[in-house]
């Protein structure tokens, strides 16, 4: 069974939050919450997800797929075309 799971860990700064938050082998989703917008950006960068949502921000346009064991592919938006298309190179 699989489902949703939430946790909440204390940290001591930006970056021990990043370390414990990439500090798994899934990457499916993240969250980062903040009211400075340019360093709430700045951290969800860092994170090792496939999709990071910044307060509350959604979009069915954006490709969603995971980072490490959370596989590689992906769904929605413009990059969730990519697994039906075929791709040829042609050399010389």
């Amino acid at each position: 069974m699989f489902g949703p799971v939430v946790t909440i860990l204390g940290y001591d700064s930006v970056d021990h939050a990043v370390e414990i938050a990439n500090d798994t082998e899934y990457g499916l989703a993240g969250y980062v919450a903040g009211a400075d917008l340019e360093k709430a950006r700045a951290v969800a960068r860092r994170i090792r997800a496939g999709w990071v949502a910044i307060n509350d921000a959604f979009d069915f346009g954006c490709p969603f797929g995971g980072y490490k064991k959370s596989g590689n592919g992906r769904e929605w938006g413009e990059f969730g075309f990519h697994e039906y298309l075929e791709t040829k190179a042609i050399l010389g």
